[in-house]
């Protein structure tokens, strides 16, 4: 309960909405119980109930979100009692239990590899390592296995330690372990070389098998199984563009000029699957396949769920470059939203139940 209220605390900070700031911490100090049962996800609570609450707390000094993210994130520790540490999925808040776990159930790559930056927070705001011993054991195993050809499969078993299938993907089930990395280095003033240099290898990795170019010169990255490309990109791959952009500074300096052209290009091919949509939002996922380029191919993928990763590599490119198409590319987005959202309230206002 109450995810999009912690989730925006900052937002409203930093977009000085005072009453309605002050409004959300009074929910969070007076509603917001951690006596609670059920099970949650692990991932989700991690990036928007804590992640909103240090980022809360970094902003105003507040004490209520600093001691609510410590005590949330003890609530989480049972979900790392594994034989190999790496955490389950679903932690079960009212027996403390690991979730469902079985021999034969696994962990997903972007959900137990995005815990680190809060998890390091956790450590310094409250003098506890036990957060920091977590997540460093979960580098620790990671860096011990073997990956084909370097690429990280998207399931392991947190029982046996071993990847459970060969599918590897930048996009979901595999995004933001690679954005954690690089982030990782940055947060630690440069000085997390584990995080550094298992990002440019994993990256380097991904270039060698899963990038390509289409017949009409779109950069892409392709999704792996077993040593076969399915020739698509899903909407959340598209924030890689702006973590290439984001780590190019930091790359070997022959590499440099290589990654920030690799970057714009692939945010290219991403504003590509809005531009030749019907909407002019893009889809799901989009393939390169049979002669078509960068569109969506089935019924189920042919959706906008208001997803931001295009909108975020824009923004990274635009920082970087400051080249004044990225601005533009981000204003279609916002014209064509609200366009969308007034059809629909016109089409809800001439139906003849609204008037009844």
């Amino acid at each position: 309960i109450g995810a999009t209220v912690i989730d925006s605390l900052d937002t409203l900070y930093l977009m000085e909405l005072k009453e309605e700031f002050q409004e959300a911490k009074a929910w969070v100090e007076e509603s917001f119980h951690l006596n609670v049962s059920g099970e949650a996800s692990l991932f989700e609570v991690n990036i928007r109930y804590i992640g909103g609450l240090l980022s809360a707390f970094y902003l105003t000094g507040e004490e209520v979100f600093r001691i609510k993210a410590i005590r949330l994130g003890e609530k989480l520790l049972p979900a790392f009692n594994t034989p190999t540490g790496i955490p389950k999925g679903v932690v079960s808040f009212k027996s403390g239990s690991w979730g469902w776990a079985t021999a034969g159930s696994s962990s997903i790559l972007a959900e137990f590899g995005s815990l680190h930056l809060e998890f390091l927070h956790l450590t310094e705001l409250s003098g506890n390592q036990v957060f920091a011993e977590k997540v460093r054991n979960i580098r620790k195993v990671l860096r011990k296995i073997e990956k084909p050809f370097g690429l990280y499969p998207n399931f392991l078993s947190p029982v046996s330690g071993n990847w459970v299938q060969h599918h590897v993907s930048v996009g979901g089930l595999g995004d933001s372990f690679y954005e954690y990395l690089i982030k990782s280095w940055l947060m630690s003033g440069k000085t997390d070389m584990e995080a550094k240099n298992m990002y440019y290898e994993a990256l380097e990795a991904i270039e060698t098998y899963l990038l390509n170019v289409s017949p009409g010169g779109l950069t892409y990255i392709a999704e792996w199984r077993g040593g076969i490309l399915d020739h698509k990109m899903g909407h959340l791959a598209c924030f890689s563009g702006g973590m290439i952009a984001l780590g190019a500074e930091d790359a070997k300096e022959e590499k440099r000029a290589h990654y920030r052209e690799l970057a714009a290009q692939i945010t290219k091919t991403c504003h590509e699957s809005y531009a030749r949509s019907d909407t002019k939002l893009g889809p799901e996922a989009f393939w390169f396949n049979s002669g078509r380029e960068a569109v969506a191919t089935q019924l189920s993928e042919s959706y906008y769920i208001l997803r931001p990763e295009v909108v975020e590599s824009y923004m990274y490119l635009w920082r970087q470059t400051h080249n004044p198409i990225y601005r533009e590319w981000g204003w279609e987005v916002v014209l064509v939203s609200l366009g969308e959202i007034l059809s629909d309230r016109s089409r809800f206002l001439r139906d003849p139940r609204c008037v009844q």
